[in-house]
């Protein structure tokens, strides 16, 4: 089904991607982000933006983490490459939770890029999120940054690490060798 409705809206105007994206199905919601998702990256920056704003626009239906891990850094991220990335930290600060894990994968598009800083300001602002979803997304953007420089992550995990959701150390943490692991788990790194 999901193959059929692809094929249906693949060249289909923005507002019939987005009759898709309100479907009560998480399925067919799934490709409607998927076809924004393509159609941004095949597209001028005016219809860019369109599809940015559609984005935005519509997060509401945009309610499961799998939605947002697989849209987020491809539409957002990409559209604040090069200019204000102020929408992320107002995304951040949201009652939604979706749209806190938008704003924070989002930057995903920023580490690929090797530019860590929006991610890192992001993390702090979540460092005290109630949602375990939250605690994963952070701390596996914080991984994420440590892949590329791991001296700006054990700096940010040094400075916060006592603070940080254990579900949220642990993503972050999860390739480091075990005897720095442990350090960590137990508290005993110097801050």
């Amino acid at each position: 089904m999901l193959r059929e409705q692809a094929k249906r809206f693949k060249d289909a105007p923005l507002v019939e991607v987005q009759s898709l994206l309100k479907s009560p199905f998480h399925e067919e919601r799934l490709c409607a982000l998927l076809l924004l998702a393509q159609k941004f990256s095949q597209s001028n920056p005016a219809h860019q933006k369109a599809i940015y704003e559609l984005y935005l626009n519509n997060t509401r239906y945009i309610n499961n983490w799998d939605l947002v891990d697989l849209s987020a850094y491809w539409i957002v991220g990409a559209w604040l490459m090069d200019k204000d990335r102020q929408p992320l930290y107002t995304l951040a600060h949201s009652k939604s939770l979706w749209e806190r894990r938008i704003a924070i994968i989002a930057t995903f598009h920023f580490i690929k890029d090797r530019q860590f800083a929006d991610t890192l300001a992001i993390a702090a602002l979540l460092l005290t999120d109630r949602e375990d979803l939250m605690h994963k997304a952070v701390g596996w953007m914080l991984r994420e940054v440590g892949k590329r420089d791991l001296t700006q992550e054990i700096e940010f995990l040094n400075a916060h690490y006592r603070q940080m959701p254990r579900t949220m150390l642990r993503y972050a943490i999860e390739k480091f060798p075990e005897n720095e692991r442990l350090k960590y788990l137990k508290g005993l790194v110097a801050s």
